[in-house]
This record gives C-alpha cells, sequence and structure tokens, in this order.
C-alpha cells in the first residue's frame, strides 16, 4: 500500500482517516455550504412588506360571559342593583384645636375619663426636692441590672410603627406616650393593670416625629407631626394647633424652661423660632443653616442660647440669638461623619457631652465642653445602625439620671437594648428572651425613676 515503512499505529490511523474523508465526501456536505452562502449573501428586498390577512366579515364571534358583560340573560329580568356608597377617604384632621376625644370613645368613654384624670392628678403633684446628683457607675449599673421586663408591661399602644415617644415625670404614675407613623398618639397608664389602661387619639394626619411633657406643666404633652406642632392640654381636654406650615416639620425642642419658645427643624433643613405668646400659626423666624436635611434639633440644657442641628452628615451648633433668614455660621461643628446622621443630643446635665448616630454603623461621643469651631470625637463606638425602611432609625438618648451614659437600641440577637458609657464601654443590655422578640428602635427613659421604654415598629411598648 506505499505505507509499509509505518508502524502499525500508524497505518491504522491514516485508514481511518481515508474511511472518514469518502464518508462525509459521499455526503456532499460542499453543496450544502454553498446553497447556504448562497441564501445568506441574497440582498432582500427593501420596501416590501408582508400584507396582513383580511379581517372576515363573517367570522363568528369569540364566546364571552354575560355576567362580566353586564348584560342582562335573554327571558330573565334582571334584578335592580343598589348603588355602591363610594369608599370613604380616610378622615382629615383639621386644622385648629381638636378635642381630646379617643378613637375608641363609644365603647370606653369611662376608661377615657379615668386616664385623662389621672394624667391631670398626677400632672398637680409636685416632685420632691431629693438629691439628684448623678450615681456612679457602680451603684448605676446595680441599678440598670434590677430593671426587668414582664408581661403586663409589654402592650401594642398605637396601631403603627412607634416614631417618638414621652413618659411623664411622675413618681407615682408611670405614663407613656407614644406617636406613630400615621397620626395617632397612645396614652398609656402603666400602672393601670388593666387592660382599659391605654387609648388612642388622632391629633395629626402624618407621621409624629418627636413628642416632649412640657418641663414647666406636665399637664401639657406637645407633639409635633408633618405639618403642625400641637399642645395637648389635659386641662381643657384639648389639642390647641400653636404652628402649622407648609413645609415639612422634622423635630422640636423648648428654647426656655417655661416652654413659651421653642427651636423647630424642617425636613428641608431650615429651622424657626416658634412663640407660643404670639397670635398666629406661623413662626417668629425661619432661618436657612445651609444643612440640606435637618433630622433632629435639641437645645444645650444650661446655656439655652444654643441649640444642636443634626442633618444629613452635618452636625453643628448654633446661638439662637444670632440666627438670621439667610447666611447663618455654626459656632461650632462635630467633623467625622462620613453618612448620614439620625440624631444628636447634648448630655441631660452639663451639656459637655453630644452623642450621634450615623448610618456608618458608629455612636460617636464629642466633647462639647469647649464650644471651639471644630470638635473631633471623644470616643467612638461600633454599632449595627442599618435599621433599614420598615424600623424607625435608631436615636441615643442620654440616661436625665446619669450625666456620662445613653441608651440606643440594637439590631443584635436576642433582641435587646444597650447602655453605654461616655467612653465607649457597654455597661448593660436590656433582654428579655420571653417578652422582647423585635428590634426597639425608639426608647425614653424616665427622668427620676429606673424606668426605661422601648417603642418597635409595630406599635408595641416594652417598660423595664
Amino acid at each position: 500500500d506505499g505505507h509499509s515503512h509505518l508502524s502499525a499505529y500508524e497505518r491504522k490511523r491514516l485508514k481511518n482517516i481515508t474511511e472518514n474523508a469518502k464518508f462525509f465526501a459521499a455526503l456532499k456536505l460542499h453543496k450544502v455550504s454553498a446553497r447556504l452562502n448562497q441564501i445568506a449573501n441574497k440582498k432582500q428586498l427593501h420596501g416590501t412588506k408582508r400584507s396582513k390577512p383580511k379581517k372576515v366579515e363573517d367570522e363568528t364571534a369569540r364566546r364571552r360571559s354575560m355576567r362580566l358583560l353586564r348584560v342582562e340573560p335573554l327571558g330573565i329580568p334582571a334584578l335592580e342593583m343598589s348603588a355602591q356608597p363610594a369608599p370613604e377617604e380616610y378622615p382629615q384632621v383639621p386644622a385648629g384645636p381638636v378635642p381630646m376625644v379617643p378613637e375608641d370613645q363609644v365603647e370606653d368613654s369611662k376608661w377615657t375619663e379615668a386616664l385623662l384624670s389621672t394624667w391631670m392628678r398626677i400632672s398637680e403633684l409636685k416632685a420632691d426636692d431629693a438629691d439628684r446628683r448623678t450615681p456612679d457607675i457602680e451603684r448605676y449599673q446595680e441599678s440598670l441590672s434590677s430593671m426587668v421586663l414582664s408581661e403586663e408591661n409589654v402592650r401594642k399602644v398605637v396601631i403603627s410603627r412607634v416614631c417618638s415617644m414621652a413618659i411623664h415625670p411622675s413618681e407615682s404614675t408611670i405614663l407613656v406616650a407614644a406617636g406613630d407613623k400615621w397620626g395617632h398618639i397612645g396614652l398609656w397608664n402603666v400602672s393601670c393593670s388593666s387592660k382599659e389602661g391605654a387609648h388612642i387619639f388622632i391629633p395629626h394626619n402624618l407621621e409624629v416625629s418627636c413628642m416632649h411633657f412640657s418641663p414647666c406643666n406636665p399637664a401639657h404633652l406637645l407633639s409635633l407631626s408633618t405639618d403642625t406642632l400641637r399642645c395637648g392640654d389635659v386641662t381643657r381636654a384639648v389639642f390647641d394647633e400653636i404652628c402649622r406650615s407648609e413645609e415639612n416639620f422634622s423635630s422640636f425642642d423648648f428654647l426656655e424652661d417655661n416652654a413659651s419658645t421653642a427651636i423647630v427643624g424642617y425636613w428641608n433643613g431650615d429651622v424657626a423660632v416658634v412663640d407660643r405668646r404670639t397670635p398666629g400659626m406661623s413662626s417668629e423666624l425661619s432661618a436657612d443653616i445651609g444643612f440640606k436635611k435637618t433630622r433632629t434639633v435639641h437645645v444645650h440644657p444650661m446655656n439655652k442660647q444654643y441649640f444642636l442641628a443634626a442633618g444629613l452628615m452635618n452636625v453643628c451648633i448654633f446661638d439662637v440669638r444670632y440666627l438670621k433668614p439667610k447666611g447663618n455660621e455654626p459656632v461650632s461643628s462635630l467633623t467625622g461623619h462620613t453618612k448620614s446622621v439620625a440624631s444628636a443630643y447634648f448630655s441631660p446635665v452639663t451639656g459637655s457631652r453630644v452623642v450621634t448616630v450615623c448610618s456608618d454603623d458608629k455612636l460617636r461621643v464629642y466633647d462639647t465642653t469647649s464650644m471651639s469651631s471644630t470638635i473631633t470625637v471623644l470616643s467612638s463606638i461600633r454599632h449595627n445602625c442599618n435599621t433599614g425602611r420598615w424600623l424607625s432609625r435608631f436615636r441615643a438618648i442620654w440616661d436625665p439620671k446619669q450625666e456620662h451614659c445613653f441608651v440606643v437600641g440594637s439590631m443584635a440577637q436576642p433582641r435587646q437594648i444597650n447602655v453605654f458609657q461616655d467612653t465607649g464601654k457597654l455597661l448593660h443590655s436590656f433582654l428579655s428572651v420571653d417578652w422582647l422578640s423585635s428590634v426597639c428602635s425608639i426608647n425614653v427613659v424616665h427622668p427620676s425613676q429606673n424606668i426605661l421604654v422601648g417603642g418597635n415598629s409595630s406599635g408595641r411598648l416594652h417598660v423595664f
């Protein structure tokens, strides 16, 4: 065969190649390939479209349900349909004073009267002049460890997500107010063991973002929503309107101990001064402080002319005496935040510390003993602050009884509320495997008693 010089393996391989070539030649694949090339290279005619088939006039109509077409069946008389009333819109709270009438007034009016009379009674009692000095850390930790959560101290007080809370300063009765996402305010007499101890009021249309009992008259509960600032006066059973604006309010704080004036923050970044003694519903002064957004405002506990504003990545201290409509410069800037700031508050007694909560997962404590132009971080605490869209953002609040300790919610498991020292040390974690199974974003601490209240995203309050 002319390949005798090849090895047996090479001759076998060459034979296979030859047979395969003869097989493919028999298939005449070169003709198929040429035909495919001809089709691919053929130019298509431009401007010609396939004509649409004409619609057949006498085509049988598709069968449809006479009920869905609302057509009367043949030979059967149709029943007269009663006119369906249009669904009523959610009732809007009108401008001006709103009666202090609860949502469930018809069924539990006597229990509501009992709740409001309790609020009025405890507001008339004067706190004793006991020693209010800040306890040392060891005694403070012992008091924290003694605080527990029981089944009767957990209750759904408002309908939706808790956005703000306030606690009455009474030492005889625990009265908590909670504001939710839809303008409801829930009042809960925790000391009343029966289920009738809580009632819901609707003085606002939208989120109740900030609430305070008046420091000079705890019979007044001031609440702030997007469009209005109101004062709930239990002595007259009415929610008075203090200020109204087309801009969106975000937070407020009192500029004086008599609660006659307040600083109010707006979501668009501005702040305003409101005086309750002047007629009308407008503010006395609106000031652009250079923020794109103002989330919280807080007044210095000793030097009332200073207030703290927290925005996107801005946290600054301003002097209210020098506010003007434009061109305001801060007294001090608290730097270091790399993402959005959720809150910033002065320490309760001297104001020598400020704690901030930031979306970069850090709690920062600043030394504000001296109001220098730039204030640096005293301590930085790693803390998961990414609550997501369904939870209220964390706010770190100082314990009014302890100058150097603050409380903040936690995303950790098991669910808990943390207490930190200004040095960054974790002092205590409030938890209860049986009765606390959700994140408490909003918290409030009693000014004189060992009482902590945590609110979650379903309107439920937990009292330690």
